[in-house]
């Protein structure tokens, strides 16, 4: 065998020997990217349970899906993760990569958050969706993501407020009452109707409510059902007709980490999101009817919400929650302005 032969053929062998390498390496470079939601609502099982839960295991599945298992998803229900206030400050930090949030959670560190649970302020699900093409969308979402944040699904969800003994329904109810209202603004309308303010995540409701440290509870209809407030309940007033009460609770995405990932996957993320939001608003509206069988069911008396009723709140909520929010910054004012030009 000649030398140039013993050559070529150590050539051939080493290719060969380096290939399998190769092709390891080229698999890695599309290896997939998990990615942790984490949500304070309880787990869902198929087409049953809380409809927040089922809506990120939705998005999960379909993007995983279409990225042909490039993205991949791990569901934290149950703050099982890390616990319900902690989650805005990790999406900002990129410690966290989704969650499905309630906004007003947020104003602690990010006072204009709690525009997503302004009391009077929203009145229809169709107003509060058309918030993301509206100046006023365009604002928040602007700040959000300055504060290390995206918007990927916009959900809104009316409320109603489930009460251990006597109805909380109008403003002259609520003297005396210990309320737990979801937000800084809610708290400051309830105190100026002479009310006793709790200041505790949804899913600590139960326990509040079990001990008497709390009255009445306001919140969602979904959170109404999904921790089994009728349980405790006598009365609720409704709010599948008129509420002075819907948030924004979106899910949320870290945008550190949003802008690590490749584009085609962003734009995926973004387009399964949006295409999510039919189903969010479907199964608010939903329960909003649900609540009240779950309710009556239950033994507990219905009241529900009419014009005037909700006049007298807004009296209130302009007095007391609007003033005090736009006060705080410009950006606070803008906004509020910008949300009173949307109607339904």
């Amino acid at each position: 065998m000649t030398f140039s032969r013993v050559i070529s053929r150590r050539h051939v062998l080493a290719g060969a020997l380096a290939a399998p390498a190769v092709i390891s390496f080229a698999r890695l470079g599309h290896a997939a990217t998990t990615l942790k939601i984490s949500h304070q609502f309880p787990s869902s099982s198929g087409d049953e349970g809380d409809f927040r839960d089922r809506l990120v295991r939705r998005f999960a599945a379909e993007v995983e899906k279409r990225s042909n298992g490039e993205l991949k998803f791990e569901i934290y229900p149950g703050s099982s993760l890390m616990k319900t206030n902690s989650q805005f400050s990790a999406l900002r930090k990129g410690a966290l990569d989704f969650s499905l949030y309630p906004i007003s959670y947020a104003g602690g560190e990010a006072p204009e958050c709690n525009i997503g649970l302004m009391p009077c302020l929203v009145s229809s699900y169709a107003q509060g969706l058309a918030w993301k093409t509206k100046p006023v969308g365009e604002e928040f979402n602007a700040y959000l993501e300055g504060k290390g944040v995206k918007i990927i699904t916009w959900v809104w969800q009316a409320g109603g407020a489930a009460s251990r003994e006597k109805p909380l329904v109008s403003p002259e109810d609520a003297k005396g009452m210990k309320i737990r209202g979801g937000s800084r603004e809610m708290d400051l309308m309830l105190q100026a109707a002479g009310a006793a303010v709790l200041n505790l995540p949804s899913n600590e409701l139960y326990v509040a409510m079990q001990t008497g440290a709390c009255d009445a509870g306001i919140t969602s209809s979904t959170s109404l059902i999904s921790f089994r407030l009728e349980e405790l309940s006598k009365n609720l007033a409704a709010g599948k007709g008129k509420s002075y009460w819907f948030m924004l609770e979106p899910l949320l995405m870290s945008k550190a980490i949003f802008e690590k990932l490749p584009k085609d996957q962003q734009d995926l993320i973004l387009k399964v999101g949006a295409e999510m939001e039919p189903f969010g608003l479907k199964g608010a509206q939903e329960d909003d009817h649900k609540v009240v069988e779950v309710f009556q069911k239950a033994g507990a008396k219905i009241h529900d919400l009419d014009d005037a009723v909700l006049e007298k709140w807004k009296v209130i909520a302009r007095d007391t929650a609007w003033k005090d929010y736009a006060a705080k910054t410009p950006l606070s004012a803008k906004l509020l302005k910008l949300a009173e030009e949307v109607q339904a």
